[in-house]
Protein backbone atom coordinates (compact mmCIF):
# COMPACT_ATOMS: atom_id res chain seq x y z
CA UNK A 1 0.00 0.00 0.00
CA UNK A 2 1.39 3.41 -0.93
CA UNK A 3 1.82 6.26 1.51
CA UNK A 4 -0.93 8.20 -0.25
CA UNK A 5 -3.41 5.34 0.08
CA UNK A 6 -2.52 4.87 3.75
CA UNK A 7 -3.12 8.55 4.39
CA UNK A 8 -6.57 8.27 2.81
CA UNK A 9 -7.50 5.20 4.85
CA UNK A 10 -6.33 6.61 8.19
CA UNK A 11 -7.17 10.25 9.02
CA UNK A 12 -4.33 12.39 10.30
CA UNK A 13 -5.94 12.95 13.69
CA UNK A 14 -6.34 9.18 14.22
CA UNK A 15 -2.66 8.61 13.47
CA UNK A 16 -1.71 11.44 15.82
CA UNK A 17 -3.79 9.93 18.60
CA UNK A 18 -2.38 6.44 18.11
CA UNK A 19 1.29 7.48 17.90
CA UNK A 20 1.76 8.66 21.51
CA UNK A 21 0.63 5.25 22.78
CA UNK A 22 3.93 3.79 21.57
CA UNK A 23 5.94 6.66 23.04
CA UNK A 24 7.71 5.57 26.27
CA UNK A 25 7.48 9.17 27.55
CA UNK A 26 3.75 9.44 26.94
CA UNK A 27 2.85 8.39 30.49
CA UNK A 28 4.85 11.35 31.87
CA UNK A 29 2.64 13.92 30.15
CA UNK A 30 0.41 16.05 32.36
CA UNK A 31 -3.17 15.99 31.08
CA UNK A 32 -5.68 18.50 32.44
CA UNK A 33 -9.06 17.19 33.45
CA UNK A 34 -10.95 20.22 34.76
CA UNK A 35 -9.67 23.70 33.95
CA UNK A 36 -10.03 26.15 36.84
CA UNK A 37 -8.39 29.38 37.95
CA UNK A 38 -8.45 31.37 41.18
CA UNK A 39 -7.38 35.03 41.09
CA UNK A 40 -5.45 34.35 37.91
CA UNK A 41 -3.72 31.26 39.34
CA UNK A 42 -4.22 28.01 37.45
CA UNK A 43 -5.67 25.44 39.87
CA UNK A 44 -6.81 22.96 37.25
CA UNK A 45 -7.00 19.29 38.15
CA UNK A 46 -4.92 16.84 36.15
CA UNK A 47 -3.54 13.32 36.26
CA UNK A 48 -0.61 14.71 38.28
CA UNK A 49 -2.95 16.17 40.91
CA UNK A 50 -4.93 12.93 41.12
CA UNK A 51 -1.74 10.93 41.52
CA UNK A 52 -0.67 13.12 44.45
CA UNK A 53 -4.08 12.75 46.07
CA UNK A 54 -3.90 8.99 45.65
CA UNK A 55 -0.37 8.82 47.09
CA UNK A 56 -1.37 10.93 50.09
CA UNK A 57 -4.45 8.77 50.60
CA UNK A 58 -2.39 5.57 50.45
CA UNK A 59 -0.02 6.89 53.11
CA UNK A 60 -2.93 7.74 55.41
CA UNK A 61 -4.63 4.40 54.81
CA UNK A 62 -1.41 2.51 55.46
CA UNK A 63 -0.80 4.09 58.85
CA UNK A 64 -4.49 4.03 59.72
CA UNK A 65 -4.67 0.25 59.32
CA UNK A 66 -1.15 -0.25 60.73
CA UNK A 67 -2.07 1.37 64.06
CA UNK A 68 -5.84 0.93 64.07
CA UNK A 69 -5.63 -1.84 66.64
CA UNK A 70 -2.08 -1.72 68.09
CA UNK A 71 -0.89 -4.83 69.86
CA UNK A 72 1.99 -5.61 72.19
CA UNK A 73 3.16 -8.25 69.71
CA UNK A 74 2.67 -6.41 66.41
CA UNK A 75 1.48 -7.98 63.22
CA UNK A 76 3.15 -7.50 59.85
CA UNK A 77 1.46 -4.21 58.98
CA UNK A 78 2.03 -2.73 62.42
CA UNK A 79 5.65 -3.87 62.31
CA UNK A 80 6.16 -2.08 58.99
CA UNK A 81 4.60 1.07 60.41
CA UNK A 82 6.78 0.96 63.50
CA UNK A 83 9.90 0.31 61.43
CA UNK A 84 9.07 3.31 59.24
CA UNK A 85 8.47 5.52 62.27
CA UNK A 86 11.70 4.47 63.99
CA UNK A 87 13.66 4.80 60.75
CA UNK A 88 12.69 8.43 60.19
CA UNK A 89 12.93 9.20 63.93
CA UNK A 90 16.48 7.86 64.01
CA UNK A 91 17.36 9.92 60.95
CA UNK A 92 16.14 13.12 62.59
CA UNK A 93 17.82 12.39 65.93
CA UNK A 94 21.15 11.44 64.36
CA UNK A 95 21.42 14.44 62.03
CA UNK A 96 19.60 17.28 63.79
CA UNK A 97 19.47 16.10 67.38
CA UNK A 98 17.06 17.12 70.09
CA UNK A 99 16.27 20.42 68.38
CA UNK A 100 14.96 18.54 65.37
CA UNK A 101 12.02 17.00 67.23
CA UNK A 102 9.58 19.81 66.25
CA UNK A 103 10.32 19.10 62.58
CA UNK A 104 9.79 15.35 62.85
CA UNK A 105 6.10 15.35 61.70
CA UNK A 106 7.00 17.27 58.54
CA UNK A 107 10.07 15.15 57.75
CA UNK A 108 8.12 11.96 58.46
CA UNK A 109 5.31 13.05 56.12
CA UNK A 110 7.77 14.16 53.44
CA UNK A 111 9.59 10.82 53.42
CA UNK A 112 6.50 8.65 53.10
CA UNK A 113 4.77 10.93 50.61
CA UNK A 114 7.77 10.87 48.27
CA UNK A 115 8.20 7.12 48.82
CA UNK A 116 4.58 6.35 47.93
CA UNK A 117 4.73 8.70 44.92
CA UNK A 118 7.81 6.84 43.69
CA UNK A 119 6.34 3.37 44.23
CA UNK A 120 2.80 4.09 43.02
CA UNK A 121 4.28 5.25 39.71
CA UNK A 122 5.37 1.66 39.06
CA UNK A 123 1.75 0.52 38.77
CA UNK A 124 0.85 0.14 35.05
CA UNK A 125 -1.36 2.98 33.88
CA UNK A 126 -0.49 5.22 36.84
CA UNK A 127 1.32 8.57 36.83
CA UNK A 128 4.73 9.19 38.40
CA UNK A 129 4.44 12.52 40.23
CA UNK A 130 8.13 12.70 41.12
CA UNK A 131 9.05 12.46 37.43
CA UNK A 132 7.79 16.05 37.06
CA UNK A 133 10.53 18.63 37.59
CA UNK A 134 8.03 21.27 38.71
CA UNK A 135 6.93 19.00 41.57
CA UNK A 136 10.42 18.14 42.80
CA UNK A 137 11.54 21.76 42.33
CA UNK A 138 8.62 22.98 44.45
CA UNK A 139 9.57 20.58 47.23
CA UNK A 140 13.25 21.52 47.13
CA UNK A 141 12.67 25.30 46.95
CA UNK A 142 10.28 25.09 49.90
CA UNK A 143 12.80 23.11 51.96
CA UNK A 144 15.85 25.25 51.15
CA UNK A 145 13.84 28.48 51.47
CA UNK A 146 12.48 27.43 54.85
CA UNK A 147 15.90 26.41 56.18
CA UNK A 148 17.35 29.76 55.10
CA UNK A 149 14.47 31.75 56.66
CA UNK A 150 14.62 29.67 59.84
CA UNK A 151 18.35 30.28 60.12
CA UNK A 152 17.76 34.03 59.96
CA UNK A 153 14.96 33.69 62.50
CA UNK A 154 17.25 31.95 64.97
CA UNK A 155 20.50 33.82 64.44
CA UNK A 156 19.66 37.09 62.74
CA UNK A 157 22.52 38.68 60.82
CA UNK A 158 24.96 36.22 62.40
CA UNK A 159 23.53 33.61 60.06
CA UNK A 160 25.47 35.26 57.22
CA UNK A 161 28.60 33.79 58.78
CA UNK A 162 27.33 30.51 57.37
CA UNK A 163 28.73 31.69 54.02
CA UNK A 164 32.18 32.32 55.49
CA UNK A 165 33.91 28.98 56.14
CA UNK A 166 35.74 28.83 59.44
CA UNK A 167 39.52 28.67 59.34
CA UNK A 168 39.83 30.31 55.92
CA UNK A 169 42.63 32.92 55.67
CA UNK A 170 41.43 36.50 55.44
CA UNK A 171 42.93 36.95 51.96
CA UNK A 172 40.90 34.03 50.60
CA UNK A 173 37.60 35.20 52.11
CA UNK A 174 36.52 37.33 49.08
CA UNK A 175 37.04 34.24 46.92
CA UNK A 176 35.33 31.75 49.23
CA UNK A 177 32.16 33.76 49.90
CA UNK A 178 30.92 33.65 46.26
CA UNK A 179 31.76 29.95 46.11
CA UNK A 180 29.72 29.29 49.26
CA UNK A 181 26.80 31.34 47.92
CA UNK A 182 26.82 29.44 44.62
CA UNK A 183 27.01 26.17 46.55
CA UNK A 184 23.99 27.20 48.63
CA UNK A 185 21.98 28.24 45.56
CA UNK A 186 22.80 24.90 43.93
CA UNK A 187 21.07 23.02 46.76
CA UNK A 188 17.50 23.24 45.42
CA UNK A 189 18.71 22.49 41.89
CA UNK A 190 20.57 19.33 42.85
CA UNK A 191 17.81 18.24 45.22
CA UNK A 192 15.11 18.62 42.56
CA UNK A 193 17.03 17.27 39.56
CA UNK A 194 18.34 14.18 41.38
CA UNK A 195 14.86 12.89 42.23
CA UNK A 196 13.34 13.94 38.90
CA UNK A 197 16.13 12.40 36.79
CA UNK A 198 16.19 9.07 38.63
CA UNK A 199 12.43 8.60 38.46
CA UNK A 200 12.21 9.63 34.81
CA UNK A 201 15.13 7.45 33.67
CA UNK A 202 14.03 4.34 35.56
CA UNK A 203 10.39 4.51 34.59
CA UNK A 204 11.28 5.24 30.96
CA UNK A 205 13.43 2.11 30.89
CA UNK A 206 10.52 0.09 32.28
CA UNK A 207 8.19 1.58 29.66
CA UNK A 208 10.61 0.66 26.85
CA UNK A 209 10.91 -2.92 28.12
CA UNK A 210 7.13 -3.18 28.43
CA UNK A 211 6.69 -1.97 24.84
CA UNK A 212 9.02 -4.73 23.69
CA UNK A 213 7.00 -7.27 25.68
CA UNK A 214 3.68 -6.33 24.06
CA UNK A 215 5.07 -5.80 20.55
CA UNK A 216 7.16 -8.98 20.15
CA UNK A 217 5.67 -12.46 19.58
CA UNK A 218 5.31 -14.60 22.69
CA UNK A 219 8.42 -16.66 21.96
CA UNK A 220 10.55 -13.49 21.70
CA UNK A 221 9.01 -11.56 24.60
CA UNK A 222 10.49 -13.67 27.38
CA UNK A 223 13.83 -11.83 27.48
CA UNK A 224 12.39 -8.28 27.75
CA UNK A 225 9.80 -9.62 30.21
CA UNK A 226 12.60 -10.96 32.42
CA UNK A 227 14.39 -7.61 32.25
CA UNK A 228 11.11 -5.87 33.13
CA UNK A 229 10.79 -7.95 36.30
CA UNK A 230 14.41 -7.25 37.26
CA UNK A 231 14.12 -3.52 36.54
CA UNK A 232 10.92 -3.35 38.58
CA UNK A 233 12.79 -4.71 41.61
CA UNK A 234 15.61 -2.24 40.99
CA UNK A 235 13.13 0.64 40.68
CA UNK A 236 11.48 -0.28 44.00
CA UNK A 237 14.92 -0.08 45.63
CA UNK A 238 15.72 3.21 43.84
CA UNK A 239 12.36 4.66 44.87
CA UNK A 240 13.21 3.98 48.51
CA UNK A 241 16.78 5.28 48.15
CA UNK A 242 15.66 8.51 46.48
CA UNK A 243 13.07 9.17 49.19
CA UNK A 244 15.79 8.51 51.78
CA UNK A 245 18.30 10.85 50.10
CA UNK A 246 15.73 13.62 49.69
CA UNK A 247 14.74 13.32 53.36
CA UNK A 248 18.24 13.05 54.75
CA UNK A 249 19.33 16.17 52.83
CA UNK A 250 16.29 17.95 54.26
CA UNK A 251 17.56 17.04 57.73
CA UNK A 252 21.05 18.29 56.81
CA UNK A 253 19.72 21.65 55.62
CA UNK A 254 17.61 22.14 58.75
CA UNK A 255 20.60 21.16 60.88
CA UNK A 256 22.71 23.79 59.09
CA UNK A 257 20.12 26.46 59.83
CA UNK A 258 20.07 25.51 63.54
CA UNK A 259 23.74 24.87 64.23
CA UNK A 260 25.29 26.96 61.41
CA UNK A 261 27.62 24.22 60.22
Amino acid sequence: MSLTTASMDFPAHAVAQAAPKMDPLHHFQVVKDVSMSLFGIDISTSNSVYAMWISAGLVMLFFHFAFKDPKTIPGRLQSLGEIGYLFVRGMVDDIIGEKGRPFFPYIFTLFFFILFCNLSGLIPGSFTVTSQLIVTATFSLAIVGFSFAYGFYLHGKRYLKFFVPSGVPLLLTPLMIPIEIISFLARPVSLAVRLFANMTAGHTMLAVMFLYVISLPWWGAWLPFGFTVIFTGVEIFIGFIQAYIFTILTCVYINDSIHMH
